[in-house]
């Protein structure tokens, strides 16, 4: 710098006054080079203005020396207000020096640099438009100054630059994503703000659409949203709601695929303004966008699904996450389980006809490109993800921890998927099967209601008949999963029609899963004995108004036949007799049972009664309910040969109160007619030698004392089909095997004791 003649055409005073650490001097100085460029720029002698540039970058803003550095950047300023409109031709000489100077150390250097540039820019307007991204990396820097005179002259600066972008319409937006999807994921608050205050700006340009490059920046701007300063979230809620007003006017340009995963990731945020925030975007992604959003389900359905047991802390959230999951199921079609996974897709328009109106999603919810964008401009291939969604189903079904109103969401979508898909879903049900079993322990009655509704589906499915799946179609079983055993029993009575579970061609015929879960629905009930003291009655009521109730009772009597554990199978007679008696959803299968004139109503009695035989009482009791009561005054002869215990005893004294009830009352009423119901009375007589001086012997006296005539009571000769005395050959057989398995017992139970007496 000491050689004058390497800084020429500028004058040594120039030169002096440039380094000078008074600002007056060097303002002076500036007023020289700004005619000395005037000059140059009316002589178009552009190398000398070149050159002057140069000296001013190399020599002084770039220099080591502060005050240098100071005169340079008063300097190019200088230069850029002498160029006017063409100082367009040398921005990036005047600009880059500038920019290193934001950089410096000396926060009142910084200051300079931010007042020299906004004087270049001021002179340039739109010609800076090229330079924009090195701007606004310099910019994005200086937001986050700690000095408050360096930020506040950025601010200046920024605005100006808003403005210009504003009025242009030649901004390259291409080129600017890419540093504004970097500088977006900054963690400084001033540099957030920054970026969301240009969004802003930018979202509001006419000409600039910044809607198709949104899934670039809408991760960011939900990172954004969970800043710790309120003013900068509410900034951002401002451009994310702007951007989804954009989404609602004009769907069909928007690239709803590629944006999904970003939502279903931040529907999962801990922060509840952007958990809220991501979940109205997914519900209207899948409002307006349909069936484009099903290869995502099992994404929404993780993020969805734990929101639906959320308390009232969290009710806006909860609420919305209600919609993303009805939305979504009416998503799923029958056409779906149609298509081969591998090889076939629903086809699905992207883009409106314009000349079609965009139906409003309100009125379609969950029907998306059904309605609005129904026009074939172009195709996408949409496929149901059932793999995916069922996992995250059973996921959920296996957590304990998860709400009530979560299972029961999962068991409504398992429900749903096997009304619309049976073929695919029947690949999933032997892994499914345990878990649904499970659940049947479940707390809420809500739960295990949902539950059984899908259990019923698939016992009663056509699909459910795996005998049509080929070994490439049935889903492989898991070494872990409850074996599920399927026996088929034969008629009991010989008859033309079919035999075992189809014994009955006016009832519906199940499918294999049937039996299967009776076997298994027995299992649990034989495992977890509280289940069946609390929930057992409950849950086959609901079964027998679910699916067919003969076909509940008879399979099930055919299982219990051959159940090794005597004192369940007893305590399970009589849970199932009880229904039997007393439940109004069995009202018709009661008056089925009750006069045993068709060859199916013959044949369930008899497989009722072989298995009813592990209980005397309730034996004598679906005799009373078929009228056969000849027959149950002979059982009730035997009853003198069996052990009678307080437990006997207890059931005797429920029967007389049940013949009390209104499901008795035709058999009330036949006591009046002495002469034809002999063995009725008979059998009545017989319980109430039968039981101790008790309540129920009083109860049962006074009904005897009623009946007319008692001399007129005649023997009448029977007239059945059925062989009774086989019957009671079983009947004997069976509770020889209740009396030795009790004696058995009772001996081990005795040891014990000996041994310590001993």
């Amino acid at each position: 710098m000491n050689a004058e003649r390497d800084l020429a055409p500028l004058a040594p005073s120039v030169v002096r006054a440039l380094n000078d650490k008074l600002y007056e001097k060097r303002k002076v100085a500036a007023l020289e080079i700004e005619k000395l460029v005037r000059e140059f720029v009316a002589q178009n002698n552009t190398s000398q203005i070149k050159h002057v540039i140069l000296i001013l970058s190399q020599e002084f803003a770039l220099s080591q020396h502060p005050h240098s550095r100071k005169g340079g950047l008063i300097g190019l300023a200088a230069c850029s207000i002498a160029l006017g409109k063409d100082s367009g031709l040398y921005l990036k000489e005047l600009i880059e020096p500038v920019l290193t100077c934001f950089n410096d150390a000396d926060s009142r250097l910084r200051y300079y640099a931010c007042e020299a540039l906004y004087n270049i820019v001021k002179v340039a307007r739109g010609s800076v438009l090229p330079h924009f991204n090195v701007l606004f990396d310099g910019l994005s820097k200086l937001a986050a100054d700690p000095d408050p005179n360096v930020k506040s002259g950025s601010e200046l600066l920024d605005r100006l630059l808003k403005d210009i972008v504003t009025e242009s319409n030649q901004f390259d937006l291409v080129g600017f994503i890419p540093l504004l999807r970097e500088r977006i994921y900054s963690n400084n608050q001033y540099a957030r703000q920054f970026i969301i205050s240009w969004i802003l700006v930018l979202e509001s340009v006419p000409d600039i659409n910044l809607l198709d490059y949104l899934p670039e920046i809408l991760d960011g701007l939900f990172q954004i949203l969970g800043d710790n300063s309120k003013e900068i979230r509410k900034m951002c809620e401002v451009a994310l709601g702007e951007f989804l007003k954009e989404i609602k006017k004009n769907p069909s340009s928007v690239k709803f695929a590629e944006m999904a995963n970003i939502l279903v990731i931040h529907c999962q945020a801990a922060d509840d303004l952007i958990q809220l925030t991501a979940m109205c975007w997914m519900r209207e992604f899948i409002q307006l966008a349909g069936r484009v959003m099903l290869p995502y389900s099992s994404g929404i359905l993780t993020a969805v699904l734990p929101c639906l047991s959320y308390d009232d802390r969290k009710k806006n959230i909860k609420e919305v996450a209600n919609v993303c999951n009805q939305s979504l199921m009416k998503l799923v079609i029958p056409e779906d389980d149609e298509m081969d996974e591998a090889k076939q897709s629903i086809t699905l328009s992207a883009e409106p006809n314009p000349e079609e109106p965009i139906t409003k999603p309100e009125a379609n919810v969950g029907v998306g490109f059904g309605s609005g964008f129904s026009s074939l401009t172009a195709r996408i291939q949409v496929t149901l993800n059932l793999d995916g969604i069922v996992q995250v189903l059973d996921c959920h079904l296996h957590d304990t921890s998860i709400g009530m109103m979560t299972r029961i969401a999962v068991l409504k979508w398992l429900y749903h998927l096997y009304i619309k898909t049976p073929r695919k879903m029947f690949r999933h049900t032997d892994s499914l099967f345990p878990i649904l079993l499970r659940t049947l322990s479940d707390e809420s009655d809500e739960v295990i209601l949902k539950d059984l509704e899908v259990l019923a589906e698939i016992a009663s499915s056509p699909a459910g008949q795996t005998e049509g799946y080929g070994p490439s179609e049935a889903a492989e079983p898991r070494p872990s999963q409850v074996e599920l055993l399927f026996q088929h029993v034969p008629s009991l009575i010989s008859s033309p029609g079919p035999k075992g579970l189809e014994c009955s061609p006016s009832t519906p015929t199940m499918n294999s899963y049937f039996y299967k879960f009776m076997i298994n629905l027995l299992r649990r009930f034989s495992s977890e004995r509280k289940l069946l003291e609390t929930r057992g009655a409950f849950i086959i009521r609901q079964l027998c108004l679910l699916l067919n109730a003969e076909n509940i009772f008879h399979s099930m009597a055919d299982i219990l036949l051959r159940e090794e554990d005597l004192k369940f199978a007893s305590t399970m007679v009589h849970t199932l007799n009880t229904i039997l008696l007393t439940s109004s959803e069995l009202f018709q299968l009661r008056n089925q049972l009750k006069d045993l004139r068709t060859p199916e109503s013959r044949n369930l009695f008899c497989c009722l009664y072989r298995s009813w035989c592990h209980n005397p009482v309730t034996t004598v009791s679906l005799c009373f309910l078929t009228q056969n009561y000849k027959h149950a005054y002979d059982l009730i002869q035997k009853f003198g040969d069996l052990e009678v215990t307080v437990d006997f005893l207890t059931e005797v004294d429920k029967l007389v109160q049940l013949i009390e009830c209104p499901i008795f009352t035709y058999l009330r009423l036949q006591l009046l007619d002495v002469k034809n119901n002999p063995y009725l009375i008979k059998a009545l007589y017989g319980l109430l030698m039968l039981l101790p001086q008790s309540s129920a012997f009083q109860l049962l006296s006074h009904r005897l004392q009623c009946v007319p005539n008692p001399e007129l009571m005649q023997s009448a000769p029977a007239s059945s089909t059925i062989d009774y005395t086989e019957l009671l050959q079983h009947f004997d057989k069976v509770q020889s095997k209740h009396l030795e398995v009790r004696h058995q017992r009772a001996g081990r139970a005795e040891q014990p004791e000996r041994r310590v007496v001993l």
